[in-house]
């Protein structure tokens, strides 16, 4: 019996590279297919532990590359597609947006019209919830997969349109899909730029922290662990078609994130600096998660033994 073949784009990234670590090791029977183009945010260090294995293979491809990637997907006929490929640092998107059009949009694309050619078993796109918008700070509300699409910055704009693209490729020519969207990760490999990982090596390097605004906007927190079991799950059980959001119910204000961080590594909170708030700062985002845990999904990390694990990876 044939082997089940897995491709992970972006699998050198954040999310892409605790995938591909958490697919090598539960599934020894699938070949796990690593697709990155090694960009300033991607590396293979974190994969020295797996890439002895005989199931873990690297490739170093750009998703946009149309030649390219319609003669892999012709070579290697895999079966699933787990889209995790992406452009997603929201300031580098209002400098430069062109970058995120080009590769969550057109990239999206390509790999679409490469799945559609060979027939993959399902293709799924790993999405954000800032494609909805933002929510106001009324604790009650949250984000649905019928929540309307109202992305605020160049960043989710993009990965809106490349939702719509999965989507339209699902309707108009039956493709097998799944979108899940997921709120702010967090966890081991993650590229310093982001609120966390950039705060936790600040502190232990006692420099300044910048907060922009007020630090009262909220967001989401989920480990990066528990997403990769969401999108597992979502492979192996989500029904064709159907979106699924995955949140951590782990609220906080970007400054009570930072002022955990300080407290947990014994510093002092006099290292918090205010900066002028980002353009188009979302105020809140929050997930109801209610249809991926009816699936069988539930997150195992609180924030506060995700956070020190997190901390004590860092260090």
């Amino acid at each position: 019996m044939a082997r089940k073949k897995v491709l992970v784009t972006g699998g050198a990234g954040f999310i892409g590279g605790n995938f591909v670590q958490y697919m090598v090791n539960k599934y020894p029977d699938y070949e796990i297919y690593n697709l990155d183009l090694l960009t300033y945010a991607g590396d293979l260090i974190k994969h020295k532990t797996i890439e002895g294995k005989e199931n873990y293979h690297f490739i170093k491809a750009d998703i946009v590359d149309r030649d390219t990637i319609l003669a892999l997907f012709e070579k290697e006929r895999f079966d699933y597609v787990t889209h995790l490929a992406a452009e997603s640092h929201v300031d580098r998107s209002i400098t430069i947006p062109e970058i995120f059009v080009r590769t969550n949009v057109l990239g999206t694309q390509v790999l679409l019209d490469a799945a559609k050619t060979i027939g993959v078993t399902k293709f799924l796109h790993v999405s954000t919830d800032e494609v909805y918008g933002e929510l106001d700070f009324d604790s009650t509300s949250f984000f649905t997969e019928d929540s309307p699409l109202q992305p605020n910055s160049p960043y989710s704009a993009s990965k809106a349109s490349s939702d719509m693209f999965v989507r339209a490729y699902h309707e108009t020519y039956g493709l097998p899909i799944n979108i899940t969207r997921c709120s702010n990760n967090y966890g081991p490999y993650q590229f310093p730029e982001k609120l966390i990982p950039l705060t936790i090596s600040r502190v232990i390097n006692d420099q300044k922290i910048p907060i922009y605004g007020d630090g009262k906007n909220i967001r989401d927190w989920l480990h990066v662990y528990d997403h990769c079991t969401a999108i597992d799950l979502v492979l192996h059980k989500g029904e064709n078609g159907e979106i699924y959001n995955i949140g951590g119910h782990n609220e906080r204000t970007n400054l009570e994130v930072v002022k955990t961080i300080i407290n947990i590594l014994g510093k002092s909170e006099e290292i918090i600096e205010f900066v002028p708030d980002r353009l188009g700062h979302d105020k809140r985002y929050a997930i109801d998660p209610t249809k991926i845990t009816a699936l069988g999904w539930q997150p195992t990390f609180t924030f506060q033994t995700g956070i020190a694990q997190t901390i004590q990876w860092y260090k």
